[in-house]
């Protein structure tokens, strides 16, 4: 990172599953993609830690965040370290790419303020929700993938649907497991979205399903820190009315838009394998 703060700072952060540099390894894996994976990540690691504070988050893959164990403005400020490491890196690509990641920078942040505003109220609108998915989640997603097949020369705006689509099906797969995974499988507190003002999948199935009196219960919890009870009700009232199904269902529609996008590449091998991975984390429990 080039300082010692930054270097103290950058080592208390755990990995993720590193979704969007398998794609980009898979679609082009040669040096250029090596440095690709690391500009996606450092702003990756960057949006993650703004969120961080924007959600008040004391724990992330099971770990104390940056502003749990800094503050805030240290978190922010080295969230900005990062951003700006990755744009200097950025310049040294093609124009092309350099142009599709700043541009999904500036959607990703884009979304970032949409998700703060909607978390004043309960958000009932599933399109405005998944618009918001894809600006937050789906965008750099797509960007990589992109990126990765241009940096290929392969049909790159196709394999860039494919990352779209699996961006914001991943997404919704979090949104389920936020209200199924107990806290031990998550890292941080299982329902936790619905506490931090955010109107998922599970939740905006579930209002549309209720009666008047779970409506209003419903509502009542919104930006609530639930009890036990709670949750336990919670969990019945997706059981109800088959809420989790239907979440599965949304992501794995989702996701096979983007594998009907990318069925006719020319790269047989490479289609088989974006698939599986597709299928991967559509399938996964945490």
């Amino acid at each position: 990172m080039g300082d010692e703060n930054s270097e103290k700072l950058f080592a208390t952060i755990e990995h993720g599953k590193l979704l969007r540099s398998r794609l980009i390894l898979k679609i082009c894996n040669d040096e250029r993609a090596i440095k690709l994976c690391a500009v996606i990540e450092l702003i990756h690691l960057a949006s993650l830690l703004h969120d961080d504070v924007i959600d008040s988050s004391a724990l992330r893959r099971k770990k104390p965040t940056v502003n749990a164990l800094f503050g805030d403005r240290s978190a922010v400020m080295f969230g900005d370290i990062l951003y700006s490491k990755a744009f200097y890196e950025l310049t040294k690509f093609d124009p092309f790419i350099a142009g599709t990641v700043a541009n999904a920078v500036n959607v990703l942040s884009i979304g970032e303020l949409e998700d703060v505003t909607m978390s004043e109220i309960f958000n009932t609108d599933k399109e405005k929700y998944l618009s918001m998915l894809y600006k937050k989640t789906g965008v750099l997603n797509e960007a990589s993938c992109l990126s990765a097949a241009f940096l290929a020369k392969l049909e790159y705006e196709t394999i860039g649907k494919f990352g779209r689509s699996l961006g914001i099906a991943f997404q919704v797969i979090d949104d389920i497991l936020d209200v199924t995974a107990d806290d031990a499988t998550l890292g941080k507190n299982a329902f936790g979205d619905f506490r931090e003002g955010k109107s998922t999948l599970p939740y905006i199935y579930a209002y549309e399903a209720s009666t008047d009196d779970e409506k209003t219960k419903l509502k009542s919890l919104f930006r609530q820190e639930p009890t036990e009870a709670d949750k336990l009700w919670l969990k019945s009232l997706f059981e109800k009315y088959g809420i989790i199904d239907k979440c599965k269902l949304e992501a794995k529609n989702i996701t096979f838009d983007g594998i009907n996008a990318i069925k006719n590449i020319n790269d047989n091998n490479l289609s088989t394998s974006l698939i599986d991975i597709a299928k991967s984390q559509i399938d996964r429990n945490f």
